[in-house]
């Protein structure tokens, strides 16, 4: 099994940290994810992308630590589109890659594969659909009801309420989104990740720059690109039980979707599918961008 080492580095003008594995002269396989997550949910998919040849990276988004916090403090999707294209720029040995995304990074690579799709010859997806979906559920009671904790997010106490008794409000993100996965293991990564002060306020500011474009800054065309198809055969995976977007309709998913394109719902898994089922969702990415 391939080794994966921590590395850290400057891409797109901030201090990454990533993990990585497989040999560097490889095609990349970027590997993004969410919130509240770092990218330790990838290291099945990490070893197994780096047996089949693969460069496989994983980077801490900007702001989660160890990633550094920006200077301005903002972290807008807009940039995280903008740093998945950088990493390309590093890492993708002058040749296409492979781009998989979970929640945000989900987001994030429908804007990377649509502004930049030389870059991406297979998209992989999960736990988010593309955006002429994800609009009309926005108009559902059910997916708004959902999305409750995003406008808890816009108030000037979030950070107070989501810090409270030791970031408890993540901790409940997770047992309501994935129900019945045991996630004791995973918290205190990801509660390291978004420390109370300048990483939980960037990891916020994704969510209010995204309700309020104007704090797209720089990034605003990047952050567009995400409203676009990506014209890649895409994989879409989502699990059964997902508290997050519940009750997704993957006909719905595969008929934006370029030719191609697969959907795949995760049995027994919920919104971090990755944690929970992660040999099913590692040979379903494999079978896909090899096949």
């Amino acid at each position: 099994m391939a080794e994966i080492a921590q590395h850290h580095g400057e891409v797109n003008g901030i201090e990454f940290a990533w993990l990585e594995a497989g040999p560097p002269d490889g095609p990349l396989a970027l590997c993004l994810h969410g919130f509240p997550d770092t990218p330790e949910g990838w290291r099945p998919l990490l070893h197994a992308l780096a047996d089949q040849g693969h460069h496989a990276i994983a980077p801490w988004a900007r702001g989660y630590a160890p990633t550094a916090v920006p200077a301005d403090g903002l972290s807008p999707i807009g940039a995280w589109v903008a740093d998945a294209i950088a990493f390309h720029d590093r890492f993708g040995a002058g040749q296409p890659g492979v781009i998989v995304g979970h929640d945000w990074g989900a987001i994030t690579t429908y804007g990377a594969a649509s502004m930049e799709a030389d870059r991406w010859r297979a998209v992989v997806t999960a736990s988010v659909p593309p955006t002429a979906v994800m609009a009309t559920r926005l108009l559902d009671y059910a997916q708004v009801r959902a999305f409750w904790y995003q406008y808890v997010f816009l108030q000037p106490t979030a950070e107070l309420i989501v810090a409270n008794n030791d970031l408890a409000f993540i901790a409940g993100l997770w047992a309501d989104w994935s129900p019945g996965y045991d996630a004791t293991a995973v918290l205190p990564a990801v509660k390291a990740a978004l420390a109370p002060g300048p990483n939980l306020t960037a990891a916020l500011s994704t969510y209010r720059a995204t309700y309020d474009f104007s704090l797209q800054g720089e990034w605003i065309n990047h952050a567009a690109a995400m409203l676009s198809p990506h014209p890649q055969r895409t994989l879409y995976l989502h699990g059964d039980a997902d508290g997050c977007v519940p009750d997704l309709d993957l006909d719905q998913v595969l008929a934006v979707l370029s030719a191609g394109s697969r959907t795949e719902l995760i049995e027994g898994a919920g919104h971090f599918l990755q944690y929970e089922r992660p040999d099913a969702v590692t040979s379903a990415v494999l079978a896909f961008i090899d096949g």
